[in-house]
């Protein structure tokens, strides 16, 4: 039995809605065109959206990856719901079970379960939220616990919602489809974590499943692509990190930068990132001194 009531089913339901609605209303932009000031408003949105979602439900609430106020992770939640990425215990609780079960037949989004190929793409890249693993089996007690965070979570779609409707107040039918336009590729590339960055990329880090470093989903979500290293570290406030011929080397990662912005505004502290001496443990390619690889063993993801 599902730890909600029907109404919270209802509220989860109308997630997945508006990202059809928001497919289908990217197409006004085919007959309104779009001004410079619209090209700004996909832009900005996407960009203030996607770091929500990675600095905030992700690194924040998910990870814990850093310290925070709980005001900093209110409004973080309430904006990453503006992005149409539903509430903080839903999407804590897939999150979570996707690093339990990495590429595993329980994981709710892996390109390899069920389908392979380009199946497993379409699944992996949105068709799972389509299917009975969109509810989760369980929500979490700490963010349950948290009644704003259970507002926001069972209200996730009033920002989103207030956000088209201010989007129309400013700019008209234009500014509506640049609202439309920018929620659809910004749910598309935090997809592509789940797909892309499963399937094409490097693996420097050893773990148990498909996760891959992909330069180009780096860049779509901010830093959300150095998919392998998080999966190796998961509590790292940075993602962007690789081992070559057993050398660290510091990726761009501007969630990180995010995260450090608020560290020097106080808005944050005492962010986590894992030593060299560790990330060298955990390298595939190892070095020791006399330059042979040492063999590394597999270590499970937490």
């Amino acid at each position: 039995m599902r730890p909600y009531s029907p109404l919270t089913i209802a509220s989860y339901i109308i997630g997945p809605v508006l990202i059809i609605a928001s497919h289908i209303g990217s197409l006004l932009v085919f007959t309104t065109g779009l001004s410079w000031g619209a090209l700004v408003w996909i832009v900005g949105l996407y960009a203030i959206r996607m770091l929500a979602t990675t600095g905030i439900y992700h690194r924040l609430l998910t990870h814990k990856s850093y310290q925070a106020p709980a005001s900093v992770l209110w409004v973080g939640s309430v904006v990453a719901a503006a992005a149409g990425q539903m509430g903080p215990s839903w999407w804590k609780a897939h999150h979570l079970l996707h690093h339990q079960q990495a590429d595993q037949p329980l994981d709710p989004h892996s390109p390899y379960t069920p389908p392979r190929g380009i199946g497993g793409f379409v699944w992996s890249q949105g068709g799972w939220l389509l299917s009975s693993r969109f509810f989760p089996a369980k929500l979490p007690v700490d963010v349950e616990s948290d009644r704003v965070l259970r507002v926001i979570d069972r209200l996730h779609f009033v920002p989103l919602v207030a956000l088209g409707a201010l989007s129309y107040g400013i700019g008209g039918v234009e500014y509506l489809g640049a609202f439309f336009l920018s929620t659809t590729l910004l749910f598309h590339g935090v997809q592509t974590v789940n797909s892309l960055s499963h399937m094409a990329g490097e693996q420097p880090f050893v773990t148990d499943d498909f996760s891959r470093n992909n330069s180009l989903v780096a860049v779509l979500t901010l830093g959300e692509g150095w998919h392998n290293c998080h999966h190796a570290f998961p509590a790292s406030s940075r993602h962007g990190i690789t081992v070559k011929a057993g050398r660290v080397i510091y990726l761009p990662d501007p969630t990180f930068s995010f995260i450090k912005l608020l560290q020097l505004l106080t808005l944050a502290s005492k962010p986590r990132v894992p030593t060299e001496a560790d990330l060298l443990k955990r390298a595939k390619d190892r070095l020791q001194p006399s330059g042979i690889t040492a063999p590394v063993k597999t270590l499970a993801n937490s």
